[in-house]
């Protein structure tokens, strides 16, 4: 502190005034506490650039979090307003949650990820759908574990949670030409219905138990269910297009790059619903909703969202998504790994999948 206030006095004693505030302006950026010696005229200037900064940065956060509220209660609106739809024209239950309500699980990310390649801002999208799915199984089923050990279906082990596995290797071997072309996304759709197929076959069985649900839901009237669906589109599109928005400009008045930004805060937002709903279901002891929301959520984010972007437009695939890919990959290995002896994700499990996060956190900062 002493030694930079000497320095500025001997270069002040010649009379350099310009390099003297620009030796003052590196002091107050390292100390933060020697303002006074930076002219009347230089002082303002420093301050209002760094304050006006800061207010930027915190309006950005303000209309990101606009965004993915609009975003995550859009998508509560159109699947509600959608599957009442769908029932009200005759379509069965059961296709309705195989469609409509799963599909709908996805549309905040599809929303987020399709904006963003429309725009230009490929990063976020394939930061968004890796970001997620990292995050659904390390955090979102960590902390589920951790309040109480879940039981996990022995379909879901043998059939999709090595499905999960196998489409996210896929997807890291597609991107290693730094794209997702449209034959990818052909690829990854055709995989997508073939999952679908899968699941309506599964659900066949239990089919009957979801009709009971689907009815209470028959009072609107067909114009307000019309309305529902339309506004939450409408709230979902402009809430993805404002997030996307918001993204880019955090990122570009932290220094941040949009890949650092879409697998971090965005993934996050768009993950809330799947946060929500699993943490609830573990405290009420449904841990069969927790564990397959997660694992359909994962792998409708691989097939259907990075699908239809990339036949929308191709999709960049930067180098630094390979090591994303890696964890999202390994993770889901880990989870099968975990859950295959006792059919259950303990709660040492849980926490080993929280400090899994808490590494790879690390490494991406």
């Amino acid at each position: 502190m002493h030694e930079c206030f000497h320095v500025y006095l001997a270069v002040s004693t010649v009379l350099v005034t310009r390099l003297c505030n620009e030796i003052a302006r590196l002091c107050y950026y390292f100390y933060g506490e020697v303002s006074i010696f930076i002219s009347s005229e230089t002082l303002p200037e420093i301050y209002c650039s760094r304050e006006g900064n800061n207010m930027e940065i915190v309006w950005w956060m303000f209309v990101l979090a606009v965004g993915l509220v609009m975003l995550v209660k859009g998508a509560d609106w159109f699947v509600s307003g959608a599957s009442q739809l769908a029932s009200k024209l005759g379509v069965a239950p059961l296709v309705i949650g195989l469609t409509v309500v799963a599909i709908g699980t996805s549309m905040p990310e599809a929303a987020v990820s399709i904006s963003a390649v429309l725009k230009g801002n490929a990063d976020i999208t394939i930061g968004n759908v890796v970001g997620s799915n990292i995050l659904n199984i390390l955090i979102i089923l960590g902390l589920s574990a951790v309040i109480t050990p879940l039981a996990v279906e022995k379909s879901t082990i043998k059939c999709e949670l090595p499905f999960l596995t196998i489409i996210s290797v896929l997807l890291i071997i597609q991107g290693l030409d730094g794209k997702i072309g449209l034959a990818d996304g052909i690829v990854q759709i055709i995989f997508f219905v073939l999952y679908l197929t899968y699941l309506f076959l599964s659900s066949r069985k239990t089919s009957s138990g979801d009709e009971t649900d689907t009815i209470k839901q028959k009072e609107r009237k067909m114009w307000q269910i019309i309305a529902l669906c339309i506004l939450g589109l409408v709230t979902t599109v402009a809430g993805s297009s404002i997030a996307v928005d918001a993204a880019c400009g955090i990122a570009e008045r932290l220094g941040m790059s949009e890949r650092f930004i879409g697998l971090t805060i965005v993934a996050l937002g768009t993950s809330l619903p799947e946060l929500v709903t699993s943490v609830t279901a573990a405290r009420k002891g449904n841990a069969d909703i927790a564990i397959g929301n997660i694992v359909g959520s994962n792998i409708f984010n691989i097939l259907f969202v990075v699908g239809i972007s990339a036949l929308i437009r191709p999709v960049a695939f930067a180098q630094g998504f390979r090591f994303d890919g890696i964890i999202a990959a390994v993770a889901a290995l880990c989870l099968t790994l975990f859950c295959v002896k006792d059919n259950k994700l303990k709660r040492w499990h849980g926490a080993l999948l929280l400090i899994g996060y808490a590494a790879y956190f690390i490494a991406i900062l």
